[in-house]
């Protein structure tokens, strides 16, 4: 790929990707929310045009003439309404449906023989054993819901433009420029602040990717998935949440050159371990089967867990307020 355009590049994947794309030497068009506070993170590369429009300009963008380079891949990342309420606000999920749509045509506006979706681990509802393309859809919110049309949909229109379709439901990825509200960057700003923290008791099997491992998967797609495939995104490898809360633990008090004393119970009494109950419809195991992603495109590198959450200790400094 020599050219390549990124819907919603602000989050830890886009900006991971774009990161890999300077290293690749790969002009990105990257498409952002218009008005985004994020905007700013997005390095200030050669390889990198930032084109600010909200979704609900996609329709319009590069018509009437308007003068567009031809690029190679479209990745799809931008949706409205990925957290809290918003997930079951099904007007909301609708319109991001019919956005999907919209990427597509101005993928094709664009030249690109390649589009790649981002779709969600929220497609399967709650499932137990490993997530694979044949394991039956039983989403359980209208975010899950709209994904999984989203993505049968867009693979219908990119059919008939012979576009090459490539849909990926992602698990758990976590990095640096993660949403503040994720388990992971909220654990360490309250670690780091000193606050009382409250998890649930973190029994679910939880699979969590590094943001720059997805990235190399991202962009390994663009070149190597195969048209109609679905590929789950994720490490392949599945453990207690509790233990990825400790190891965020033991990552901060490393940071500050402080020892851990609490050990077992006592610790998890610290971590507030145990302190919120389930939800109703709690997802209690989630892991990806990585065999098709694997057979596609190689072997996948994963980071260790504690050196991801170094690296966005390293990175997010200002954004987390650790200065």
């Amino acid at each position: 790929m020599k050219r390549i355009v990124i819907s919603g590049p602000t989050g830890a994947i886009g900006m991971a990707l774009i990161a890999k794309c300077i290293e690749e030497k790969t002009q990105v068009l990257a498409i952002c929310h218009r008005g985004s506070a994020r905007i700013k993170n997005i390095p200030v590369s050669p390889y990198v045009t930032v084109l600010e429009a909200d979704l609900s300009e996609y329709r319009s963008l590069f018509c009437n003439n308007q003068k567009a380079e031809k690029y190679d891949a479209f990745y799809h990342f931008a949706w409205n309404g990925t957290v809290g309420d918003a997930r079951n606000d099904m007007h909301l999920q609708t319109d991001n449906i019919a956005y999907t749509m919209d990427a597509v045509e101005l993928a094709e506006r664009l030249g690109c023989h390649t589009f790649v979706g981002a779709g969600s681990q929220a497609e399967y509802g709650r499932s137990e054993g490993r997530l694979t393309a044949e394991l039956p859809t039983k989403p359980e919110n209208g975010y899950g819901m709209a994904k999984l049309c989203a993505g049968q949909m867009s693979r219908i229109v990119c059919e008939k433009k012979q576009i090459k379709h490539i849909w990926t439901r992602i698990l758990s990825v976590y990095g640096p420029y993660d949403g503040a509200g994720s388990m992971v960057m909220s654990a360490i700003r309250k670690f780091w602040n000193g606050e009382s923290p409250a998890f649930t008791p973190g029994g679910q099997l939880w699979d969590y990717l590094y943001s720059r491992d997805a990235a190399n998967i991202f962009y390994a797609l663009g070149e190597k998935g195969v048209h109609g495939a679905v590929y789950c995104v994720g490490s392949g490898q599945a453990r207690e949440l509790k233990s990825y809360i400790r190891d965020i633990y033991s990552v901060i008090k490393e940071y500050q050159g402080e020892k851990i004393e609490a050990d077992g119970e006592e610790l998890d009494r610290i971590l507030g371990i145990g302190l919120v109950p389930y939800g109703e419809k709690q997802v209690m195991h989630l892991c990806a089967d990585t065999a098709l992603l694997e057979q596609h495109i190689g072997k996948v590198k994963h980071t260790d867990f504690k050196q991801g959450i170094r690296s966005i200790l390293e990175t997010n400094k200002e954004i987390l307020g650790l200065l």
